[in-house]
């Protein structure tokens, strides 16, 4: 399926992208590489620890990632390794992954909002950040064009 540019463009897929990875990072405990190396290989469906290396090169630095990910529930083991004819474990993203980037994807449409109420991270802080982002989801809710 191609998808003309032109159309991407008009939906305005990418407006308020920054608020809305800054507001799943912070729901679910991920810092900006790791979400988005999530996006990155739930496209691949499947992987092995291999296209993990391969897939970090672009971010930074971190040698502890890929447990942080498989022990918060991200990375599931899709098939295991039994020394004979499987020679490497075969993994994939958990369906707690494929929700948050499906919600990424509803919320960046318009489909979906982002909550506001207690359950939303930054609503539950006083700090500056907090009330900056507060601010700037309230403008991204009523934005008549989203």
């Amino acid at each position: 399926m191609k998808i003309d540019s032109g159309k991407i463009k008009d939906i305005q897929l990418f407006k308020y992208y920054r608020l809305v990875r800054k507001w799943a990072c912070k729901t679910y405990g991920l810092n900006d590489a790791d979400l988005e190396l999530l996006i990155y290989l739930d496209c691949k469906k499947r992987f092995t620890r291999n296209d993990f290396i391969n897939g970090v090169y672009t971010y930074s630095w971190d040698r502890k990632r890929w447990e942080r990910l498989r022990k918060l529930g991200f990375i599931d083991v899709w098939r295991q390794r039994n020394r004979t004819s499987i020679k490497y474990t075969i993994y994939r993203t958990s369906f707690k992954t494929q929700h948050l980037i499906m919600r990424i994807y509803r919320i960046l449409l318009g489909e979906e909002d982002i909550p506001t109420g207690r359950s939303n991270c930054y609503y539950k802080e006083d700090t500056y950040t907090d009330k900056v982002s507060n601010k700037a989801i309230d403008n991204m809710l009523k934005d008549p064009e989203r």
